[in-house]
């Protein structure tokens, strides 16, 4: 199977070049810049795409790599900070000066890559002023004379702008053309391809050992335990916790679409635990913390009481990984599943076989493994569940609160034919003057979540219908108790994250 590498020099997005290079068929992995050349020439990839980052080239302690990278015959797309570092590294002068950000028209010269005139999306200061040996520029706006360079013999391309986001008109296209234009790529991998070859994986990792999953119920984890379980059969015990922060009736739900599958399941109700736990924690991070230890606490009683247990397995997807902290990407905020695990743990290995995917690759996973579309299409939730909905302390009483809100909100929505990725509600630290009746209130503000994305790492908010939001306003301060004033959230992501906390 061919390989395309990613390599990674620490931006928030890089792992959309991924999804695209999947998307055109072609197998790829992310990797740290730091990841030795020897190790990198032995994986014998197609191609390589360097990625953007935060830093710049010019700094003394920026990223590097290894020079010989470009004179091992493998072909290299240089994207940002990934095309300065080429022009630097073989010769060339990068400078400050071409200040561009956001969509810029773009004009392109015929090259394997495009030819045309487009908007590419920009975000740069620095640009490479001077070409080195044997490139050329194939593209320029009106403010950078080198909005791409090639050097179409040694296979070495640079583009300063993203084709990988989606405001780059035929970015897609352009990494396509890379990779069956320059590196001869045959689009030889699918989604029953990376089915077929983690089944495989799982069961060599796995061997006679048995395998605990945290079944939340939700896509990641519903994905994971049916591969897992196509995979390695009654190995697998799925447990799901019960932290007392699902969404309402949603325990019930859990249990009975799991409970007479071909897997060991168990429900522990563990919401007196939780909530003690959290008592007092304000802070997000704090909350997110405490849960993902206490997760790995609970399985770790459960594996003692049904015997030795060798592995942990979750449902981590790329999202998650990348706003926990990859290299040396910043940290946006903790997964339970991923920042939150604590050093020691009673297992031998954690198995995470959704790790490389996008929130739509699990869906389609989910559909080659042939679980039900209720369930594919499952409205994502997170694992600290309403921890994070709940802004500030939480009790039971405004878990109740938030529950009823959220409900009303999802259903209705469920009523209208609005395309959403996902949307929920919110309960805030906020109190405000209301009145109900002849009486003064000082009751929670709900704020309403809804956004439209396909990767989940970028999103615009959703334009619902006022009609929508005013029933779905009217019912939640008539109907839900402590609650008085409702609000909409208009922010995209970023600057924003979908979730508040």
């Amino acid at each position: 199977m061919s390989l395309v590498l990613v390599i990674d020099f620490g931006g928030q997005y890089n792992q959309l070049i991924a999804r695209r290079v999947r998307e055109c068929n072609v197998y790829c992995e992310v990797i740290p810049y730091k990841t030795p050349i020897s190790e990198i020439l032995a994986r014998n990839p197609i191609g390589i795409i360097f990625t953007g980052g935060p830093a710049s080239v010019l700094d003394e302690d920026s990223p590097k790599i290894d020079k010989a990278i470009f004179e091992a015959g493998i072909p290299i797309l240089g994207i940002c900070y990934g095309c300065q570092l080429m022009g630097q590294i073989l010769g060339g002068e990068v400078s400050a000066g071409a200040k561009e950000y956001g969509q810029t028209s773009t004009f392109y010269d015929d090259s394997p890559l495009y030819s045309g005139t487009g908007i590419s999306w920009m975000s740069h200061t620095y640009y490479v002023s001077r070409l080195p040996e044997g490139f050329k520029s194939i593209a320029h706006t009106n403010s950078c004379p080198n909005a791409a360079i090639a050097n179409v013999g040694a296979k070495l391309y640079g583009l300063q702008f993203h084709p990988e986001v989606n405001h780059t008109e035929n970015g897609t296209a352009m990494i396509r053309n890379f990779l069956y234009n320059v590196c001869k790529a045959t689009g030889d991998w699918t989604m029953s391809d990376y089915m077929n070859r983690s089944i495989e994986s799982i069961r060599n990792t796995v061997g006679e050992g048995r395998v605990l999953l945290a079944l939340s119920g939700g896509v990641d984890s519903s994905v994971a335990a049916a591969l897992l379980s196509k995979a390695i059969g009654n190995k697998l015990t799925c447990v799901f916790v019960d932290h007392g922060m699902m969404r309402k009736n949603e325990g019930d739900e859990i249990e009975a679409a799991f409970a007479h599958r071909n897997l060991h399941f168990i429900r522990v109700n563990a919401e007196a635990r939780f909530l003690q736990k959290l008592a007092g924690i304000e802070e997000p991070e704090t909350k997110r913390k405490i849960i993902g230890e206490e997760f790995i606490r609970v399985f770790e009683e459960e594996a003692k009481k049904i015997g030795r247990v060798q592995f942990l397995a979750q449902g981590t997807i790329y999202p998650d990984v990348i706003e926990s902290g990859l290299g040396d990407a910043a940290v946006i905020k903790s997964h339970h599943n991923v920042g939150g695990i604590p050093d020691a743990v009673d297992f031998e290995d954690i198995i995470e076989p959704l790790r490389m995917l996008f929130k739509d690759e699990v869906r389609a996973l989910g559909r080659e493994l042939e679980l039900s579309e209720t369930l594919v299409r499952r409205q994502p939730f997170p694992g600290p569940g309403l921890a994070i909905r709940i802004i500030g302390d939480i009790t039971k009483e405004k878990l109740e609160c938030l529950r009823d809100a959220d409900k009303i909100f999802r259903d209705e929505l469920e009523k209208t034919d609005t395309p959403l990725s996902q949307y929920f509600a919110v309960l805030t630290s906020m109190r405000s003057v209301g009145v109900m009746g002849d009486e003064r209130t000082y009751d929670y503000t709900c704020a309403l979540r809804a956004v439209e994305t396909t990767d989940f790492m970028t999103a615009d908010f959703a334009r619902i219908p006022y009609d929508i939001l005013a029933r779905a306003s009217s019912r939640i301060v008539n109907e839900v108790s402590g609650i008085n004033r409702v609000v909409y959230d208009i922010t995209t992501k970023p600057p924003a994250t979908i979730e508040w906390e």
